[in-house]
């Protein structure tokens, strides 16, 4: 499964992860992009997307997607890697066009 994780949540996560192909926004070069384009690029080229963007759902049309978005409740770092256990569920049963809120 190919993962992108957003500006906003740890790169850490990255370890717990390594059985998917996981890139950054950075690392895509999209750092500059806005969430609509971000998203459109996102979907031709990954299966999920990471943020902890808690607007992004207020923000865009996410009905449709061909991404499954997974939002984190959180971005601290400690917080985030406490419960990668429950981050790596989600990613693992995530399903293109899934919006899944994780309280952390």
């Amino acid at each position: 499964m190919k993962v992108l994780l957003d500006e906003s949540v740890p790169v850490q996560i990255r370890r717990a992860l390594s059985e998917h192909h996981v890139r950054t926004v950075q690392e895509a070069g999209w750092t500059s992009v806005t969430n609509g384009e971000l998203l459109r690029l996102a979907e031709t080229q990954f299966d999920v997307f990471i943020t902890a963007d808690k607007n992004l759902k207020y923000q865009q049309n996410l009905r449709g997607r061909q991404i499954a978005i997974l939002e984190l409740s959180t971005n601290k770092r400690r917080v985030v890697e406490a419960r990668i256990e429950l981050i790596r569920g989600a990613v693992n049963s995530a399903k293109r066009g899934d919006f899944i809120e994780l309280n952390l």
